[in-house]
């Protein structure tokens, strides 16, 4: 694998329950009173390590709740993390010099999963196109009409609209002005957060396609998220597996569909409706999410894992590697 174009190293992510006045006043009168009341904090993202090379597909896998968008907001600079180090291109963001940060920060864009909540709806989409690239000076004098048509035309939208607003279009043409915004800056990877998750099948694939293409054609970077398993498969050259906060698996796209490690991922794949498992009674994995605020000791999954073991509830399982590529977190595979 080549230089990690972006790298996480020992990244956590916190978020504590705000109180106002009058409930901090009646805590810290119960605490003075003896009361135990442990600080209510979530850890969405718990010491993960993880890279992505140039040119790849990364994609990132779980259910809802599992802090894969924390992590896709925290690689594009959106929140920082509580703990750990996010690299670029080998360079530790926070200690850039100031232009350099700039440039970095430019050089990953997100687009978000709601097409119609991202954009701003009192501006029409010329506006949206080139605010970024005004502001960053990043448009010629005098071109920039030539400039947005031609990252509209890019993400596969008629430049007669641009003096439309978004709710003017449906939701696929939404998504693609969300594309063309982020193009609009020149970037050299794209963090797609459930980017196709709120649009109709078929314009799904419209957009994946042009996903592919948009790679192909500008050397783009990505970073996948998705809780479907099929667009992912189609899209990715990797995935990562994560369960509340954690990675438990990472493999090479086929070799993980073809060789699912740990019982969490085998319990994913279980339950992706194939052709020829039509007749097949799909059974849902067992139990509920546990909350991100009280998580179960030892390995996460283990409340629902078929396979625990008496080690499991004791000790977190390490993310090891059990094959050329290949890492899993499961007490399965050995100490």
């Amino acid at each position: 694998m080549s230089e990690p174009v972006i790298a996480l190293k020992g990244v956590s992510k916190r978020f504590g329950k705000s109180f106002d006045l009058a409930a901090r006043l009646t805590r810290s009168a119960r605490r003075a009173m003896g009361a135990d009341l442990p600080d209510q904090t979530v850890r969405a993202v718990d010491n993960i390590d993880l890279s992505v090379a140039k040119g790849e597909v990364l994609g990132l896998v779980g259910e809802s709740g599992c802090g894969k968008s924390t992590i896709g907001r925290m690689v594009a600079g959106i929140m920082p993390p509580s703990d750990g180090e996010v690299f670029w291109k080998g360079r530790n963001i926070t200690a850039m010099a100031p232009d350099a940060m700039r440039k970095a920060t430019l050089a990953v864009q997100m687009i978000f999963q709601d097409p119609y909540a991202s954009l701003n709806p009192r501006m029409r989409v010329e506006d949206i196109v080139a605010e970024a690239p005004r502001v960053h000076n990043m448009i010629p004098r005098g071109q920039d009409t030539a400039y947005i048509d031609a990252q509209l035309t890019r993400a596969g939208l008629d430049p007669a609209y641009k003096r439309r607003y978004p709710h003017q279009f449906s939701g696929g043409q939404r998504q693609r002005i969300g594309i063309a915004r982020a193009l609009a800056v020149q970037p050299e990877f794209l963090v797609c957060d459930e980017a196709v998750a709120a649009l109709d099948v078929s314009i799904q694939a419209q957009i994946l396609n042009l996903f592919m293409d948009l790679r192909e054609q500008l050397d783009l970077t990505y970073l996948f998220i998705s809780h479907d398993l099929g667009v992912v498969e189609h899209l990715s050259d990797r995935v990562v597996i994560m369960y509340l906060g954690r990675i438990v698996e990472e493999a090479p796209t086929e070799e993980i569909f073809a060789r699912p490690n740990h019982p969490y991922t085998q319990a994913l794949l279980a339950e992706v409706p194939r052709i020829d498992t039509r007749k097949r009674q799909f059974t849902a994995i067992k139990g509920e999410i546990p909350s991100p605020l009280n998580p179960p000791p030892g390995c996460h999954f283990h409340p629902r894992c078929p396979a625990a073991m008496p080690r499991c509830r004791e000790a977190a399982p390490v993310l090891r590697e059990i094959a050329p590529h290949h890492r899993s977190a499961c007490h399965l595979n050995g100490s």
